[in-house]
């Protein structure tokens, strides 16, 4: 009878409450559905306003002219140039070193402390202010090694800053891999290298690439880095040397924005419209290239 009786109360105390849930899964959903309004809504009003006083700057003359002392004569020539330039180093530079990188943590090394230890010290890395390796870039490329403010310098310093993203990105999309494809590759006798190579990379292909294009996308945005090792402001030259000194759109940017002139802020915004385009096609690019690596796979 008390057994009884204690499941008669228990049966009582327990309330579904289900219009109260519900209606709080719906606030929440509206609280969600407005944040995501609001942010899409200010970027909205910003590219708006980017369009509308960028776009009729985006003439012939302002990619066939280097800066000026004058709007109407200003140019982002020497900007596209430098950062061409340097990110094509930066690329050449940062992907193997990365991939490489990634491959002996995730296939050779043995869990031990030491890998433990340098995979959080990576992670971290990942998190670092991108000024900091702007003073690193400083001490050692800059005065260290001699190569002054040049594109190799500001290259190898972008390297140092895409790195940890580029790690961190092969590493996931390495362990996204079977370990059955891995096994079956061991079981008909092929090498620990013949599995990697045959195997492994291709599957992980789309995640390689798409990690290494957008740390190239960050790597294009960043400022802070290149002014602290002293990138110019004003370049009225194409680099023709790894060694020469340069100039890119972030900085581009940031000069023409700390002028009083009002059409230099105008010509600022279509500095910004030619960046976003080149983020974008990157971005566009990234998608392309692990869509035909899906499809190859499959």
């Amino acid at each position: 009878m008390t057994t009884e009786t204690g499941k008669l109360h228990a049966a009582d105390m327990f309330v579904p409450r289900l219009a109260y849930r519900r209606a709080q899964g719906t606030a929440l959903r509206l609280v969600g559905m407005l944040s995501i309004l609001i942010g899409l809504g200010v970027l909205a009003l910003l590219l708006v306003d980017v369009l509308m006083r960028g776009v009729p700057w985006l003439s012939t003359t302002f990619f066939t002219e280097f800066d000026s002392r004058f709007a109407a004569r200003a140019g982002v020539k020497a900007a596209i140039a430098g950062t061409a330039y340097m990110m094509m180093f930066t690329i050449l530079i940062s992907l193997p070193l990365g991939v490489m990188a990634a491959l002996y943590l995730e296939e050779y090394a043995r869990k031990s402390w030491l890998n433990s230890f340098i995979q959080i010290n990576i992670s971290n890395l990942a998190g670092v202010p991108s000024i900091v390796y702007g003073l690193l870039g400083l001490t050692v490329f800059v005065r260290f090694m001699d190569l002054g403010r040049s594109v190799m310098a500001g290259s190898l310093t972008m390297s140092l800053l895409v790195l940890p993203i580029i790690v961190v990105s092969t590493q996931e999309a390495l362990r996204a891999v079977p370990s059955g494809i891995r096994d079956a590759s061991y079981g008909v006798g092929a090498t620990r290298w013949q599995t990697i190579w045959h195997h492994v990379l291709p599957y992980a292909l789309p995640g390689i690439l798409t990690g290494n294009i957008l740390a190239a996308s960050r790597a294009i945005g960043e400022t802070a880095p290149l002014i602290t090792i002293g990138a110019l402001t004003f370049v009225p030259f194409v680099p023709r040397d790894p060694l020469d000194r340069f100039t890119v759109l972030p900085i581009q940017i940031f000069n023409w924005t700390s002028k009083p002139q009002a059409e230099f802020h105008d010509l600022a915004a279509a500095a910004i419209i030619v960046l976003l385009a080149v983020l974008l096609l990157l971005n566009s690019v990234a998608i392309l290239l692990r869509n035909r690596a899906v499809g190859r796979r499959a």
